[in-house]
């Protein structure tokens, strides 16, 4: 189970934070009120995952992050916040984060996104995805990448399920495959697409009529 670092400057959400993931079987080792004490807190407690607050005092959950993923640790940074705001959700992105969250969400959403991003895939809440696809759309050049080499069919079914925001654990459940085979597809798409991560790939589905 992956090892949890909370981070928000409001003691009840911390609780209710590790209400639910404790209940999951997650543990949670250890807690942070302001982006400087997650500074410490992550190089320190060395966790899996850090739920991420954006609006705290002395240091914003952005620039935390950014510190924290450029210090080279391997902890994944999970945003999570009560505001659904394109500046917080492209900054984050930015910093390097690995999921953006709403605190509105589903407990059960929020232990998914948990072990999601743990397993080293990205995470957007269903409310912000079309609009990350939509400005990488915008920023993409308008000539479309070459295939180096066709998509097999399998290939194309894994980037059309990306389309869907699943995760690599849910493809493999999908198309009845190993987790290990489906990492394998989508390593092998990206690098035929020439696409940088997921969400390049997603964009690409979607202009091209793949998804």
């Amino acid at each position: 189970m992956p090892r949890v670092l909370l981070v928000d400057d409001h003691a009840a959400m911390r609780l209710g934070f590790r209400t639910i993931l404790e209940a999951s079987g997650i543990r949670v080792v250890g807690e942070a009120s302001t982006g400087s004490e997650a500074v410490v807190a992550a190089a320190t407690l060395r966790p899996d995952v850090i739920l991420m607050d954006v609006q705290m005092p002395d240091m914003d959950g952005i620039e935390a992050s950014r510190r924290i993923l450029q210090s080279g640790g391997s902890a994944q940074v999970l945003i999570v916040t009560t505001f659904d705001r394109d500046d917080y959700l492209f900054a984050a992105l930015d910093a390097g984060a690995s999921g953006f969250l709403l605190k509105n969400a589903d407990p059960e959403d929020l232990v998914s996104a948990v072990r999601v991003v743990a397993a080293g895939d990205a995470l957007l809440a269903p409310e912000v995805t079309r609009r990350v696809i939509e400005r990488h759309a915008r920023l993409a050049p308008p000539a479309a990448p070459r295939l180096a080499v066709e998509l097999t069919e399998r290939e194309r079914e894994v980037l059309r399920l990306l389309a869907e925001a699943l995760s690599n654990s849910e493809i493999a459940a999908r198309l009845h495959i190993g987790e290990a085979t489906v990492k394998t597809h989508v390593s092998n798409l990206l690098l035929k697409l020439g696409a940088r991560d997921r969400v390049a790939a997603v964009v690409f589905a979607h202009r091209h009529g793949l998804a």
